[in-house]
């Protein structure tokens, strides 16, 4: 099974609070911030490497994990890629992207040529970016392959390398259970992470993986060591012939404006209930 997971390096969610807007008002800038990978792309390298893996097997790799990540040709993008090739993918790909020239449209189509290019079985990608949020890049690209996508996938179960897959996604009234023949695209829950959350007809179905809170596997040294001899493909926009036209344009960008810090004391649930509706007019 061959799977290709796009990863994006994104300012720290952790110091959002550090975000500024320019003096223009046209952009947010992230001078200062480190950057990380994309923590929902985190946890869909986590399920790809599963997908590919016979875990009862140390290191025994049974499929290939493609990563792709679209934005500047610098060290933080080639020490993201580096970082999910340590955790256990098999190739990268860089396209040279500047962030204010992309949106989702821009990123689908680019996704969609390399698919075109590299004929993965599955694409299984973050939900969203924590960045923009905007969550529809999975969406848009299956639309443009043409492909059936699963969106919020918590669970995944393969018994044929891919071919036809299972997957649980999760809604906020409760848990679908849809069957999908490949090739597909899935976005991936955090629900993923669950030791019991991936099943690939390999790795013994009794086997369960170590309980993950907040995102994918640690890298070992030896990973860390091979990961500096792994490929990682370059290219550009124009390599892959996409039209750079954006399809979306954000015209101004502000602060919430800054609390007063007063506090005002009421004396039950009645009052309560009639400032909220009369005064801050919220309900």
């Amino acid at each position: 099974m061959k799977i290709l997971v796009p990863i994006k390096r994104v300012a720290d969610p952790d110091n959002a609070s550090k975000l500024k807007v320019s003096a223009d008002g046209k952009s947010v800038t992230s001078e200062g911030l480190e950057w990380k990978m994309n923590p929902f792309d985190d946890w869909s390298l986590e399920a790809a490497l599963r997908l590919t893996e016979n875990a009862a097997e140390k290191n025994a790799r049974v499929g290939e994990v493609v990563l792709i990540s679209i934005g500047p040709n610098d060290e933080h993008t080639q020490r993201i890629i580096r970082e999910g090739l340590a955790k256990g993918a098999e190739r990268g790909i860089l396209v040279d992207g500047q962030d204010v020239g992309l949106d989702s449209d821009i990123v689908a189509s680019v996704l969609k040529a390399v698919v075109d290019k590299e004929s993965p079985d599955l694409v299984v990608m973050g939900k969203q970016a924590a960045d923009g949020d905007s969550n529809v890049a999975g969406t848009k690209l299956a639309e443009k392959l043409g492909w059936p996508i699963i969106n919020y996938a918590m669970k995944i179960k393969t018994n044929d390398d891919g071919k036809t897959l299972e997957v649980q996604r999760e809604l906020d009234t409760g848990v679908a259970t849809v069957k999908v023949t490949g090739p597909a695209v899935l976005t991936t829950s955090d629900r993923i992470l669950q030791p019991g959350s991936v099943k690939n007809g390999v790795t013994p179905d009794d086997h369960q993986y170590a309980k993950l809170e907040v995102g994918g596997r640690y890298a070992s040294l030896k990973g860390i060591m091979q990961a500096k001899k792994k490929p990682i493909d370059q290219m550009s926009l124009g390599d892959l012939g996409v039209d750079t036209t954006k399809a979306l344009s954000y015209t101004k960008f502000e602060l919430p404006p800054a609390r007063s810090g007063e506090t005002t004391f009421v004396e039950d649930v009645a009052e309560l209930v009639d400032k909220l509706h009369n005064t801050a007019k919220v309900i």
